[in-house]
C-alpha cells in the first residue's frame, strides 16, 4: 500500500489497530513487535504510527484505569467510537478485522483467516459464515486471553504455551454469544490441570483476584506434591493480566453456579 504517513486514520485501520491492541501484551506495543511491523507495512505507516495508535486506543481501556495504569492522555473521536462498539462486541470485532485484511490484500476471505482445521467448515452459505465467525472468535479469545496473561498460567506462574488454556469463566455455552464468548474479561490463563478444576467447579477465584479451593477435594486423596501443588494456592491472589481484568460479573457466575463451595 502507498505511504498513508500523515494522513487521518480511517475507519477499517483504526478497528484493525483495536484487534491487534486486544490481542497484544500491553508491554509488547513498540516499533519492533513483528505483529505491529507486518500491520505497519499494510496500511502504509511506520511501526511507531501504529503503536501510537494502538495506545491512544488504550485510554478508553477501562480495567487499566482500573489498575491506575497510564496511557496516552488522549484518543480521537474515532478511537472512542470504534471502542465503544466493539469492546462489547468482540466477536465482531475479530470477525470484521479479517474481512477488512483481506480486502485491503485483496485476498479471498478464507486465505487470511490463521486458524486451525479451516478444510473442515462446511461449503459456502449461512451455516458455514457462522462457523468462521466461531471460529476466528474462538481464536481471538485464545490469542487476547494468553497474551494479557503474558503466556502465563494466572495460578502457577507457569510458561509453557503448551501446556496453557484459556479458560472460560462463564462457560460458552450460556455466555451471550455477542457481547460474552470471545470477551477476554470472561477469559483466565489457566494451565490444563487447574483449567480442568476450575471448569468443574473445584476451584474458583473471588472478587479480590483470590484463589478458593472447593471442600469437595479438600480430603481427597493424593500425594503430598499433589497436594502442595493443588492446595498450596489456596487464598493467593492470581497473578493479574496486563489488560483486560477478569469480569466481575464473570466471577461472581463462576462462584454462584459452577463452584462447589
Amino acid at each position: 500500500m502507498k505511504n498513508r504517513n500523515g494522513i487521518k486514520w480511517s475507519r477499517d485501520e483504526t478497528i484493525l489497530a483495536f484487534e491487534l491492541y486486544c490481542r497484544t501484551p500491553l508491554g509488547k506495543i513498540g516499533q519492533s513487535n513483528p505483529d505491529i511491523v507486518e500491520l505497519a507495512e499494510l496500511l502504509g505507516r511506520t511501526p511507531g504510527s501504529v503503536g501510537l495508535k494502538m495506545h491512544n486506543l488504550a485510554h478508553f481501556d477501562s480495567t487499566l484505569q482500573q489498575r491506575n495504569v497510564t496511557s496516552m492522555s488522549h484518543g480521537s473521536k474515532l478511537d472512542a467510537e470504534i471502542y465503544s462498539e466493539f469492546s462489547r462486541d468482540c466477536s465482531k470485532l475479530a470477525y470484521q478485522a479479517q474481512i477488512i485484511k483481506a480486502k485491503m490484500q485483496n485476498l479471498e476471505f478464507r486465505d487470511i483467516i490463521d486458524v486451525d482445521d479451516l478444510d473442515l467448515i462446511p461449503p459456502p452459505g449461512e451455516y458455514r459464515e457462522q462457523m468462521m465467525k466461531t471460529r476466528i472468535g474462538q481464536y481471538f479469545f485464545r490469542i487476547s486471553v494468553l497474551n494479557s496473561y503474558d503466556n502465563k498460567c494466572c495460578v502457577t506462574g507457569l510458561c509453557k504455551p503448551e501446556l496453557l488454556v484459556a479458560s472460560h469463566i462463564k462457560p460458552w455455552k450460556v455466555s451471550d454469544e455477542r457481547t460474552e464468548r470471545t470477551n477476554p474479561s470472561n477469559g483466565l490463563c489457566l494451565n490444563s490441570f487447574h483449567d480442568k478444576a476450575f471448569d468443574r467447579g473445584l476451584i474458583t477465584i473471588t472478587r479480590d483476584f483470590r484463589i478458593l479451593i472447593s471442600d469437595a477435594v479438600k480430603d481427597v486423596e493424593m500425594d503430598a506434591g499433589t497436594r502442595e501443588w493443588f492446595m498450596g494456592y489456596s487464598n493467593r491472589e492470581i497473578h493479574l493480566p496486563n489488560k483486560f481484568l477478569p469480569g466481575k460479573k464473570f466471577i461472581e457466575y463462576h462462584n454462584e453456579v459452577i463452584f462447589q463451595g
